[in-house]
């Protein structure tokens, strides 16, 4: 069979699937029957971390196990690779891929990048001396690590390029990738790929990613890399228009779908697109990322085959649009008010976030480490049942700033709208209770 005929890869679906739409309008109707499964009375104001997931999609994902256990065999052969290419269709058309097969569904970003890297360090151990990979120094950790696995034994080193924070515009942050890609190619070898967040994770930005693409662009650089792990359901994804050879999005952050579901984007036109290949390596090997991705040998699939059900969630909560604007309106709101009442100020302008703000914390507290950040997250959560991230940003050298720190305000649309008694008290709670914890922490 020709590849392009092949069923597996969805090309049978060809119609989309249409989707249901739900009126869920009241907040206390909302509360009862959708995250009734969230431990009452605690202000989590950490989505970005796990997500959140509505029992109508749990309810979706248990039917999909039970379908599974109850005759495993025509599930495998009739029921799963049709069922997974139609989710794949929806991210498909969601974040405007030109063609099906150059999305794959994955447990999460980390899975993503170590796809990623491990062909650009196939490619690296053929390359010359002196080959740069660039990224900003607040990487998520677990990149870091995986170039440290794939791409730093194979030769190459790796430039950090450190964001500006607090940051007051796009420019600042353009200036000081132009100058790392510049040290990158100082050496005078090839900067072979460049890892660029859409939204950094913390501290929490949101990132000038298509001018950034461009930027690479214009330099020379071999492929780019966007990790956008919190970027679907917090901004407008047009993969097309960004430009990027691969760019990765968890679906379970900010798109109300269960743990771990993430879509990769390999851009065809890409010169390695073909060259991509699952870290699980089972019968589909060599069939192209998205059909080795849709079987990595018996595990629980579910996660992935729910999609259309959390699409027809969104719809029926005003569409991702609304999700969206609600979002970035409610934190802003939050973040804005804690900074008035602390007396310190916002991490960086409205503009420059979308479902996460960061919030000086009163120096006062004197958290002047990573461990008195871990001491205080831990306090509230323990004693005034609020989760909620705390990040440590040290002094730099040159940039005669002080240390300080800051507070993530994750704020989750109908989530917490659903559950605004409690949220709305955590927040004036807390900041009573920041007037009384102006000593460091125990």
């Amino acid at each position: 069979m020709d590849k392009k005929e092949d069923p597996r890869n969805g090309d049978h679906v060809t119609k989309k699937p249409k989707l249901a739409h739900s009126s869920i309008s009241d907040p206390e109707f909302l509360l009862r029957t959708e995250f009734s499964h969230h431990e009452p009375g605690m202000a989590r104001i950490n989505n970005g971390s796990f997500g959140c997931c509505p029992e109508s999609v749990i309810k979706a994902q248990r039917s999909w196990q039970f379908r599974f256990l109850r005759q495993p065999d025509h599930f495998y052969f009739s029921t799963l690779r049709p069922s997974l290419a139609n989710s794949r269709a929806l991210v498909k058309s969601l974040i405007n891929a030109a063609e099906l097969d150059e999305v794959s569904l994955v447990d999460n970003a980390t899975t993503a990048a170590a796809i990623v890297l491990q062909q650009v360090g196939r490619r690296l151990s053929h390359q010359h001396q002196n080959d740069t990979v660039i990224m900003f120094h607040c990487a998520f950790p677990a990149i870091k690590k995986s170039i440290q696995a794939y791409v730093t034994r194979a030769g190459a080193s790796v430039i950090e390029v450190r964001l500006p924070f607090p940051v007051n515009s796009d420019s600042e942050i353009i200036d000081e990738f132009r100058k790392g890609l510049s040290k990158a190619k100082s050496s005078g070898g090839k900067v072979r790929l460049a890892i660029i967040d859409h939204i950094t994770s913390m501290p929490s930005v949101l990132i000038p990613i298509r001018e950034l693409v461009q930027v690479c662009r214009e330099q020379g650089v071999d492929q780019v890399f966007v990790d956008a792990a919190h970027a679907i359901g917090s901004v407008p994804v047009d993969v097309q228009a960004i430009g990027a050879d691969f760019y990765v999005s968890n679906l379970y952050k900010w798109f109300f779908a269960p743990p771990s579901v993430a879509f990769l984007y390999c851009r065809k036109s890409s010169m390695s697109s073909s060259e991509m290949h699952h870290p699980v390596v089972s019968h589909e090997y060599g069939n192209g990322l998205p059909i080795e991705s849709s079987w990595i040998g018996t595990r629980d699939y579910s996660q992935q085959l729910v999609i259309p059900a959390v699409m027809d969630f969104v719809k029926g909560e005003g569409g991702i649009e609304g999700i969206m604007a609600w979002n970035h309106e409610q934190v802003v709101k939050m973040g804005k008010m804690l900074a008035e009442s602390w007396g310190t100020s916002l991490g960086s302008p409205p503009e420059m976030c979308a479902s996460m703000i960061m919030v000086g914390l009163p120096s006062k507290l004197c958290v002047t480490s990573d461990e008195d950040a871990f001491t205080l997250r831990t306090h509230l959560r323990e004693k005034y049942k609020v989760e909620v991230p705390i990040y440590y940003r040290p002094p730099w050298e040159d940039d005669g700033m002080p240390l300080i720190g800051l507070w993530r305000i994750d704020k989750f649309a109908r989530c917490f709208r659903s559950n605004e008694k409690v949220t709305g008290a955590a927040f004036h709670g807390m900041i009573s209770v920041f007037h009384q914890l102006l000593i460091p922490m125990a």
